[in-house]
């Protein structure tokens, strides 16, 4: 049995942490103001806590969502200034680095279906 990558146990407990967290406070303010974008924001926080689930378990796809879910952040950063793109940028970079080094790669190359 392969040993995941520390990073990849960090980055995918960090996603599950941060989709829970945002589940939590916008269900909370939804509960006090509905609003109909409220219901696309809590399922975009279920995404981080999917694409976290999977990356613990060696999922590759669950990799390129993790990837998608903070490119969106920077898209979504950059309209609503230049200094969130910028921030939401660096952390895009550094787990894209995490996610495909050798390492990593490892851990997320493809496994046959016999689950071996």
């Amino acid at each position: 049995m392969r040993q995941r990558p520390l990073a990849i146990t960090a980055l995918g407990w960090l996603y599950i942490a941060v989709g829970v967290a945002g589940v939590v406070v916008h269900g909370r303010e939804s509960l006090r103001s509905f609003h109909r974008e409220d219901v696309w924001i809590i399922l975009v926080e279920l995404l981080a806590v999917i694409a976290g689930a999977f990356m613990l378990r060696g999922a590759n796809w669950a990799r390129w969502l993790a990837v998608l879910w903070i490119a969106a952040h920077v898209v979504i950063g950059y309209l609503n200034g230049l200094q969130q793109a910028v921030f939401h940028a660096i952390i895009f970079a550094g787990i894209t680095v995490l996610l495909f080094r050798a390492d990593a790669r490892s851990w997320f190359r493809h496994r046959p279906a016999t689950g071996n």
